[in-house]
């Protein structure tokens, strides 16, 4: 089954950005491979991400992120903000990213991307409403990225990187390259946040599946 880029590719990005040297571990996920006996104790809802740190686990995307944001901050690009100040916006971003862009994007990349490929219909009104929902979202965050260069501030940040997943489906496969290039300031924070050599390491390793 094709497989959406889901959030552990912004995982796998930070872990670059670190600079740190990992073991990825591709899995064929089914219902039953998800919840294999190897692999239920630390992945409790059977589903991925997962990493394992020497014998500390962690099994949601943005839970990983953080950690090793903050583990190996003092290595490569600082994620979470240099001040408590700092730090405050970008957890404010990352909510934004979770609650507000992350819902309509996903349903929009489930739509024109995975229900083809199992041969399920589009949803016309549901596509309408999410691309509405995604454009008030977008014309928030073109009036934040007049005043800063960045979500959180005039620094690069988990609330930039947070973005890349769906937002590069939407640009690139979606046929919804509008959506971002009509928005001045949001298109110069796309480009500036997609054409980083640590993401685009992320796209060689995982090509798209559609």
């Amino acid at each position: 089954m094709a497989q959406l880029m889901l959030p552990q590719s912004v995982c796998l990005c930070v872990l670059l950005k670190r600079r740190l040297s990992l073991r990825l571990c591709h899995l064929i996920c089914s219902k039953e491979s998800t919840k294999t006996l190897n692999f239920s104790s630390c992945r409790p809802f059977g589903t991925i991400p997962v990493t394992e740190d020497g014998d500390y686990i962690l099994f949601e995307s943005r839970a990983i992120m953080r950690y090793y944001a903050e583990k190996y901050k003092s290595q490569g690009t600082d994620l979470l903000g240099k001040t408590i100040e700092e730090r405050g916006q970008v957890e404010n971003w990352l909510e934004v990213e979770a609650h507000s862009y992350n819902p309509p994007i996903y349903t929009l990349a489930l739509q024109f991307l995975l229900f083809p490929k199992l041969g399920f219909p589009r949803d016309e009104n549901l596509i309408k409403e999410s691309e509405e929902k995604l454009a008030k979202v977008l014309d928030v965050y073109e009036e934040k990225l007049s005043k800063s260069k960045y979500l959180a501030g005039d620094f690069f940040s988990l609330a930039d990187l947070s973005h890349l997943p769906f937002t590069q489906y939407l640009v690139s496969k979606m046929g919804k390259e509008y959506m971002i290039r009509s928005r001045k300031h949001v298109s110069a924070w796309w480009d500036d946040i997609s054409s980083r050599p640590s993401w685009q390491k992320v796209l060689q390793l995982y090509p798209s599946p559609f």
